[in-house]
């Protein structure tokens, strides 16, 4: 199914739908709906009739130099060199390119906002950058150098660079990279793109490389949660645990909307658990000290990273649901500048404002950021305490199998989750508080919001990795004490989520496994759905 660009109903699943390939390798296609590409082609018509003559009024980069060159007219015999010398200026970037699947989304979201008719952007422009999309072929996009005000300058530069058909531009087509010319060539575009008035700076403008980053980022955390709160309830399961913390009357009596969330969730998938009983919790496990002919004191009630679970997954569900309100609204507005409104008679007006500015992506990006560290870390403390056996009441110490001594067992799995945790607590400082004047302070205050995305993209990916790799030793640690064990079956939501992961990695029990290899398996297989879509069938969803 295409995706239709509008300027006013795109929403993060569509922008992963066309950003993210399928298994085939095959991308879904956009297409600008017909009122808008009707709505564009009027407004540009009124600016080619009125605007682009030397007796016109002065307007912002329709007619003059940029930033404090504002008010130096561009006769109109120079204005298609000054739009290369826009993008050649502009085209500041350094570090390693952006992933496939930013500039796919980069690209997206920035004709999107053509869409809404704002930008005076031409339709053969918006047609070229939707044609490279559909064809595959993805500009070369260095990550470094927004500082998130007047725009993602730097690297939106290069995107304007391939659609005007630079040289110097690099594209990447049917896996191979090429100079841009050869590149459109190639696809059976025309080599270059001539850019008219206005078109390099509404290229350029406009925090869309940030957007797209962080659209990316959200819809991935909001899966991880779920998957966190799967990997808390085959935790559970695994350390014989209390569910009486997630009883709804604990949490009407303080109702937070996420923290009830993640409550009912784990009810869902392990409500019916008998695992998580004291007849279960009387059998002693190979490691635990206890004399079986005593009886098991009570547990009473667990440790915080069980207990206080929806406390804090909870308050990552809502700044997910206020980051997806700030993006909602991000990925269908006008973001360059200046823009252009329609008067009742027909004639329009240029309006200078300040929409390029990404302060409100960079503070939600911070806000993710910092609501992600957390859940990485609670998610490791209980993966943590599957490996003691003074803490997980008796579990084979490391969750060793096999032979002890000559097999480890998965401590050093651990070690690798919690550098993670430690990386992300310096990557959850905030960057929107930070801000260094530009361009001879013209830019006197910027938002950071490239940084801000990029590295609550990183924290999300390494959580991820985190709560992937608790759902792995928390079935390591279920299938270590199945046999003995099962007179009291766990819920049917953990059972289904533990077949999951069997079929697909089998736990060695022979002690005999390839760790790194495993840690990428089960990371591949939380990424492909197929954990959660079990799960949700056998309890009827997950909120």
């Amino acid at each position: 199914m295409t995706v239709t660009i509008d300027g006013r109903r795109m929403t993060g699943a569509k922008v992963v739908r066309v950003a993210r390939s399928e298994k085939a390798g095959r991308f879904e296609k956009a297409g600008i709906e017909a009122k808008a590409r009707a709505a564009v082609a009027t407004a540009r018509d009124y600016i080619d009739a009125n605007w682009l003559n030397d007796q016109a009024p002065l307007m912002y980069a329709f007619n003059t130099g940029v930033g404090l060159f504002k008010e130096v007219r561009i006769p109109i015999a120079n204005m298609a060199h000054y739009q290369d010398q826009t993008i050649r200026a502009h085209a500041t970037g350094i570090g390693e390119p952006f992933a496939r699947e930013i500039v796919r989304a980069t690209m997206l979201l920035r004709a999107n906002a053509f869409a809404s008719a704002y930008s005076g952007a031409t339709l053969p422009l918006m047609d070229r950058l939707v044609g490279f999309l559909n064809a595959g072929l993805h500009p070369v996009i260095p990550s470094k150098g927004s500082v998130g005000a007047s725009g993602d300058l730097a690297p939106l530069a290069y995107l304007a660079g391939a659609i005007r058909g630079f040289p110097d531009v690099q594209v990447e087509y049917k896996g191979k990279v090429y100079p841009a010319p050869e590149a459109a060539r190639r696809a059976g575009f025309e080599p270059e793109y001539k850019m008219g008035a206005k078109e390099a700076s509404a290229v350029i403008n406009g925090s869309t490389v940030s957007l797209a980053i962080a659209t990316l980022a959200q819809e991935d955390a909001r899966r991880i949660l779920k998957h966190a709160d799967i990997a808390l309830a085959l935790t559970l399961e695994a350390l014989r645990g209390e569910l009486a913390a997630f009883d709804p009357r604990v949490h009407a009596a303080r109702p937070h909307r996420g923290q009830a969330r993640t409550a009912r969730n784990l009810l869902r998938i392990a409500g019916d658990s008998k695992r998580c009983s004291e007849g279960a919790r009387a059998i002693v496990y190979p490691d635990e000290a206890r004399d079986p002919a005593k009886p098991v004191p009570p547990r009473v009630q667990d440790v915080y990273s069980l207990r206080c679970a929806p406390q804090v997954h909870g308050p990552v569900f809502e700044a997910l649901a206020y980051a997806d309100g700030i993006l909602g609204v991000e990925m269908n507005s006008a973001t360059d500048n200046p823009l252009m409104f329609a008067n009742d008679d027909g004639s329009y007006v240029s309006i200078s404002g300040g929409h390029f500015h990404g302060a409100y992506v960079a503070q939600a990006m911070d806000l993710l950021a910092i609501a992600m560290t957390d859940l990485g870390a609670i998610s490791e403390r209980r993966l943590a305490r599957l490996i003691d056996p003074m803490m997980s009441y008796g579990l084979p110490r490391n969750l060793l199998a096999g032979e002890r001594g000559l097999n480890t067992g998965f401590a050093t799995v651990q070690c690798s989750m919690s550098a993670l945790v430690m990386e992300n607590r310096g990557l959850a400082t905030p960057g929107s508080v930070d801000s260094i004047p530009g361009k001879s302070n013209a830019e006197d205050h910027v938002s950071n919001s490239t940084w801000c995305a990029r590295k609550a993209r990183t924290v999300v990916e390494n959580v991820e990795q985190i709560v992937a790799v608790e759902m792995l030793m928390a079935a390591q640690a279920l299938s270590l004490v199945a046999d003995r064990s099962k007179d009291y079956p766990i819920g049917k939501g953990s059972q289904a989520a533990l077949d999951a992961i069997r079929a697909e990695i089998a736990p060695a029990l022979d002690g005999d496994r390839w760790y790194h290899h495993e840690m990428q398996s089960i990371l591949e297989l939380a990424r492909s759905g197929r954990i959660l879509a079990a799960v949700e069938t056998a309890v009827g969803g997950l909120e």
